[in-house]
């Protein structure tokens, strides 16, 4: 019985491992500036910036992830900010190493990972 309790409690201990950083995070945004806030203060375990110097429209790109799998990107203009959901970190590092940031957004992400307000 020692044995099981203990097995039990390495694998539960593994998979909390596996889920860093989000524990209170709620989803359930009102707003888009509520969901922004949120995600720019909350604290991740994952957090990365892109360089978007050479962009002549995206003045500011950020990735945040509880569990370097999906995140959220947001993506800042002269006029607004952009916000996406469960954006896989594969297509953040795609995002960041693209020749145009611009051209990879409206390719890649805009229209697609949109976040859902609550009703």
């Amino acid at each position: 019985m020692k044995k099981l309790s203990l097995i039990v409690f390495i694998l539960l201990s593994l998979n909390a491992v596996g889920q860093t950083g989000c524990t209170g995070l709620t989803t359930a945004f009102k707003s888009y500036d509520q969901a922004v806030s949120t995600v720019r203060n909350f604290g991740f375990s994952f957090k990365d910036r892109a360089n978007t110097a050479k962009s002549s429209w995206i003045r500011g790109a950020s990735y945040y992830s509880c569990d370097k799998r999906s995140g959220f990107l947001l993506i800042s203009t002269d006029n607004e900010t952009y916000i996406h959901a469960n954006v896989p970190i594969s297509m953040w590092y795609q995002f960041k190493s693209a020749n145009s940031f611009g051209s990879y957004y409206s390719s890649n992400i805009r229209g697609r990972f949109q976040l859902r307000l609550a009703r």
